[in-house]
């Protein structure tokens, strides 16, 4: 029984003038909330002497109703429990309305429809073995994160002006860590002016997508890709168009065959989304030079390249960029934990004023205690030291994670990009329909992202992308037999 908000008393509406009888009148009431999901399976309902008092009128009504509503399955009582909500279907959604005209203008865009019209994905929901992107949350330094947090709390009431607000761009001291990082642990060439903070990668690339492409313009995507970045680039009405990779990363020559004047391409160069590769030198000379050639940009996502296991970080693509055409996505949520919500881009010089204008027309700007707090907490030395633990925390769950696979399965998969990063990816020929084995891996408890969701077009491989980092050994291991045991069902 999921817990719920008890005793609040439903929005149900009499009218004592009506010459219908007020238990009809609840008993509609109280129907047509839970058909249209007002009130949902498993919350709990008042008793009727709270009901009564609330409603100014007797039980005997209220009795009259609920009976019913228990007769035709729509509340369930349990003795010494009280009365709950019962698993009924929902009334039908009305049909979707055409595109609207304003004034004589063309269509308003519908292209948020594949956003509101897309099913929950079944691997996507709740935690699970091999979530992607799942740190060791475990394994944070809390005790030093709370007396950071402590200090800046208490600091707070002698200054103030630390409750004000802040700048567009971000948190002035936490700018200039995350520059001196970057630039040291990155070859990222910036000043802490050029460093916007952002509440995670989307909205980095929410911002640059709404201010460097027009609607219609073309974009290259890596295939296969980040879904995210997809739903991020539809959303502002771009025309994905999907460049194949290979051992060697984006195929550049491929997408100027394609679409030789995209306006931009999104791309992961240092640890390639989903499949891990690096991106080859001559691939970055040739993309940076294609970018320089057309006045296209580069947006770099570097979400994940702090882990390697067998050389040391690969430097970014923005280092090598002398023309100011590469904004450098990065974030704090995988390294860190997920809602801490902090990340960060770095824009080339000549834009820095229109994304500070474009911020403070949609947020104003980002929150600043939270950054205070890490500021300190990199200065200090505790996310290096943060790194390195959890760096070696992971290369030996990967180890355990890729020794479970080629044991229960052999040689039918193909391990890929375990080099580096927070997953892997476990292809075979063998497995005909990916997303039909992670249907029936999620009912079993696992986070098995199926290959194929991450192509735009006809996939090339079918398999499932693993997250390890966040598991125990022995939580992978159990999850390993139960994704063997769905994909021979399958």
């Amino acid at each position: 029984m999921r817990k719920t908000a008890a005793g609040i008393v439903p929005v149900v509406l009499l009218d004592r003038r009506s010459p219908a009888p007020l238990y009809r009148q609840l008993y509609e009431g109280f129907r047509d909330a839970i058909l249209e999901r007002r009130l949902r399976a498993g919350q709990r309902i008042p008793s009727t002497r709270s009901l009564a008092r609330e409603l100014q009128i007797s039980r005997l009504p209220l009795l009259n109703a609920f009976e019913q509503l228990a007769a035709e399955g729509y509340l369930r009582s349990r003795t010494g429990s009280g009365t709950f909500v019962a698993t009924v279907p929902s009334k039908s959604r009305p049909p979707a309305r055409s595109p609207m005209t304003v004034r004589g203008k063309r269509p308003v865009s519908r292209d948020t429809d594949f956003l509101l019209a897309r099913e929950a994905d079944p691997w996507l929901g709740g935690r699970g073995s091999f979530r992607v992107s799942e740190p060791a949350a475990d394994r944070f330094p809390h005790q030093v994160w709370s007396r950071l947090v402590g200090r800046h709390a208490r600091a707070a009431r002698g200054n103030p002006r630390s409750l004000h607000y802040g700048e567009p761009m971000g948190h002035r001291p936490f700018r200039e860590a995350v520059a001196e990082y970057l630039r040291t642990a990155r070859a990222v060439r910036c000043e802490a002016d050029q460093v916007m903070v952002v509440s995670g990668s989307q909205q980095a690339l929410s911002l640059a997508a709404r201010i460097l492409i027009e609607p219609g313009g073309s974009v290259w995507v890596e295939e296969p890709g980040y879904g995210g970045a997809h739903a991020v680039l539809k959303l502002r009405g771009a025309r994905l168009m999907p460049v194949p990779v290979d051992e060697e990363g984006l195929d550049v020559a491929a997408g100027v065959e394609r679409c030789p004047d995209a306006s931009a391409v999104y791309v992961t160069p240092s640890h390639q989304y989903p499949l891990g590769m690096v991106m080859s030198a001559s691939r970055r000379l040739q993309l940076l030079q294609w970018a320089s050639k057309t006045g296209s940009w580069i947006i770099e996502d570097d979400y994940d390249s702090e882990y390697r296991y067998g050389s040391p970080p690969i430097a970014s693509l923005q280092g090598l960029d002398r023309d100011s055409r590469v904004l450098y996505v990065g974030t704090f949520s995988k390294v860190l934990f997920p809602a801490l919500r902090l990340g960060y881009v770095v824009i080339p010089p000549d834009l820095v004023d229109r994304f500070a204008a474009v911020r403070d027309a949609t947020d104003i700007f980002p929150p600043t205690f939270p950054q205070a707090v890490l500021a300190d907490f990199i200065r200090q030395g505790h996310f290096a030291r943060h790194l390195r633990r959890t760096r070696a925390l992971y290369r030996e769950r990967r180890d355990i994670l890729v020794a479970a696979l080629r044991e229960d399965f052999c040689d039918t998969l193909q391990i890929l990009g375990d080099d580096a990063g927070m997953h892997l990816v476990a292809t075979s020929t063998r497995v005909r329909d990916d997303r039909e084995v992670s249907v029936r891996a999620a009912r079993k408890g696992l986070w098995a992202m199926p290959l194929s969701s991450c192509y735009l077009g006809m996939p090339a491989r079918r398999g499932f992308v693993l997250g390890f980092a966040g598991e125990d050994n022995e939580e992978m291991r159990t999850g390993v037999r139960r994704l063997k045991e769905a994909i021979g069902r399958a």
